[in-house]
Order: structure tokens, then sequence, then C-alpha cells
């Protein structure tokens, strides 16, 4: 095909950016529509069965006026609730989920000893269990929980100030010592996280690997874009890059300046229910 594929990146606050930042490097000249369900955020509070009825209305809508060729679902609660049902309804449209990194990680460790840093959702489904069960039995793994931080990385994308003192209670019951062994890689478990990463560096009680799975999702997508579309040519310019909030508000100008620097021009759109 001689145009320009169509992306649309979803999730449902602004964690997504993380796996849209590494899309771009492999795609820079695609046309991208990103989405932040900011009306539903968090989807860690919400039943599964209401999760999967809202995903689906707004991507009904989302596909229905944007026809992107490719959907990436770039949060993991989204990802291991309603991915499922995405591809039913759309068999023929490529959909790329997030889960957690915790092959890699199992595979990095030197100490055998990791954690994942996940919402209280996500570490508690089985879907994560089961990952532990095929890659990381040979491993000590710790599971985190974390109530705050995907709103603390909100936060912090919104210009607000965020305190370390939160941030460090989020992230210590990942450090685990044993012995004469302690943790050594930590899975990012939640899109949102990677945001906060240079502030999980400076606060952690020593050096651990902080594992991110969006590198190996934008090369899924760049993947299946390739088949179809062939590889993208070094020296294009991007097509279009915007971003629209599912609750209609207009963002403040810290969060306009931060869209910038991934090239992202916010779109008014009608607000979702």
């Amino acid at each position: 095909m001689t145009r320009p594929p169509k992306l649309l990146v979803f999730d449902s606050g602004l964690g997504g950016l993380t796996v849209f930042a590494e899309i771009i490097k492999l795609r820079p000249s695609a046309d991208y529509l990103y989405c932040a369900d900011d009306a539903g955020f968090p989807y860690g509070s919400w039943k599964e069965p209401e999760l999967v009825e809202r995903v689906m209305e707004l991507m009904e809508r989302l596909v229905a006026d944007h026809a992107p060729d490719i959907v990436v679902i770039a949060c993991n609660t989204a990802s291991t609730i309603v991915l499922p049902y995405l591809r039913v309804h759309w068999p023929a449209l490529p959909f790329v989920g997030t889960v957690p990194a915790i092959k890699p990680a199992a595979e990095r460790t030197r100490s055998k000893m990791i954690s994942v840093l996940g919402t209280q959702g996500t570490v508690a489904r089985d879907y994560t269990q089961n990952l532990i069960a095929q890659f990381a039995a040979h491993c000590s793994v710790t599971l985190v929980g974390s109530k705050r931080l995907a709103g603390l990385a909100e936060s912090y994308m919104h210009g607000e100030s965020v305190r370390d003192a939160d941030i460090g209670a989020e992230i210590a019951p990942c450090f685990k010592e044993e012995s004469d062994r302690r943790t050594d890689a930590i899975v990012l478990a939640c899109t949102h996280y990677p945001l906060l990463v240079d502030e999980f560096k400076r606060l952690a009680p020593w050096p651990v690997e902080w594992i991110d799975p969006a590198p190996a999702i934008a090369r899924r997508a760049d993947q299946l874009l390739g088949e179809r579309f062939g590889a993208d040519a070094p020296g294009r310019q991007p097509v279009s890059r915007r971003i629209i909030f599912t609750s209609g508000a207009r963002p403040p100008a810290p969060l306009v300046a931060a869209l910038a620097r991934y090239g992202l021009a916010w779109t008014a759109v009608v607000p979702t229910a």
C-alpha cells in the first residue's frame, strides 16, 4: 500500500504514551490517533463486566470514526480483561495487547529475585499467575499491587507536584533481600509506571533493572504493519499525531506542553457517557 498506516493507541489515561513513544521510533510517518479514556480512569476500579462493556462501546465508536489499520491496547488491565472480546468482535482488525514482561525479567535476573509492580487488579489476576508459572517458576517473585502510582503518574504529567515520599512508599515493597541475594529486576506491569521511572531510579534503595514492555509491544505492532504496508522509509514526515480525551476536557497547559514533546496535538471530541 502507498498510503501510510493508521494506528490507534488506546489507554485509560496517559500511560500509553510510553508505548506510543516506542512505536513512533519504528513508524515515524504513520497516521496516529491516541485515545485516553480519562472519563473512565482508573480502570483498576471497574468490575470486569462493566469494563468490557465500556471499552467495547468506545472501540465501536473509534473504529467507526477513524478506521484504524491496527489497534494497540496500551493498558495492562484492558488487555487482560477486554482483549479477547475485541479480537472476536473485529476478527480482521489486528489488536496488540500489553502484558506483564515476566518472561524477560526471568531471563535477565541474576539473583533469581524479581518483583512485579502493577495495579492491584493486574497482580491478582490468574493471567499474571499463569505467566509466572510458565516463565518464572525458577524465581522468587514478589507481587506488588499499587493503589496510587497510576494516579501519581497522571498528576506528574499534568504538571502537578508529586511527593518523593508518596512514590517511595509505593515502590518500597518491591525490594527484597534474602541472605546473600536481593531483588535485581522489577517488571513495570502498568504502562503508566515508566512515566515515573526516573523517579523510581532516584528513590530506589539499590540499582535494579526496571523492565518496560513498551519496546516489545512496539516491535510487534511494527511487525504486523510491515506485513501489510512494508517498512517505514527513512526521512518520511509524520502524517498526523492527535490525542483525544473521552472526558472532552481541555488539557491544562503543562499537559499540552508534555504532549507536544511526543508530537501530539489535542483534538476536541464530544464527551462520552
